[in-house]
C-alpha cells in the first residue's frame, strides 16, 4: 500500500497538479494586489469612492450605530448585518481576470501540444505513398 500511493504521488500528474496549485495561488494574490491597488482606486477616482467599501445594511436598523456606520467593518462591530455587494463585484472582477489569463494559458498550451503531435503524426513520404494506396483499394 505505501508503494502504491508512492507511486501516485510521483506521477508526473501528481506533479504537475501540486505545481500549477502553488503558481495559481501566487497568481491569485498577484491578481489581488492589481484589484486593490490599481483597478478599485481608478474606479474609485471615477466614482468617488471605492468599490469596496460600499454596501446595503439589511439588519439591525433600530441600532443607530448600524445605521451611521461608513464601513462594513463598523457594521459588523455594531452588531449589524449588511450586503457588501462592493466587495462581491471586486472579487467578481479578480475571477475574471484570472480565468482570462488562464484561458490564453491553456490556449497556448494546447497550440504548443498539437504542434507536437502534427510533428510527431507527420510519415515519411514512402509511407504516406503506401497509405494512400492502401486507403484506394480499401475503397474498391
Amino acid at each position: 500500500m505505501l508503494k502504491e500511493f508512492k507511486d501516485f504521488v510521483s506521477r508526473g500528474n501528481m506533479l504537475d497538479l501540486a505545481i500549477g496549485v502553488v503558481i495559481g495561488a501566487a497568481f491569485g494574490k498577484v491578481t489581488e494586489g492589481f484589484m486593490n491597488f490599481i483597478v478599485n482606486p481608478l474606479i474609485g477616482l471615477i466614482g468617488g469612492t471605492d468599490l469596496s467599501d460600499k454596501f446595503v445594511v439589511i439588519g439591525g436598523r433600530s441600532i443607530p450605530e448600524v445605521m451611521a456606520a461608513n464601513t462594513l467593518e463598523e457594521v459588523k462591530q455594531a452588531g449589524g448585518s449588511a450586503l457588501g455587494y462592493g466587495a462581491f463585484i471586486s472579487s467578481s472582477v479578480n475571477f475574471l481576470i484570472v480565468a482570462f489569463v488562464m484561458f490564453l494559458f491553456i490556449k497556448a498550451y494546447n497550440k504548443f501540444k498539437h504542434g507536437e503531435a502534427e510533428a510527431v503524426l507527420a510519415a515519411p513520404p514512402d509511407v504516406a505513398v503506401l497509405i494512400e494506396i492502401r486507403d484506394i483499394l480499401a475503397s474498391k
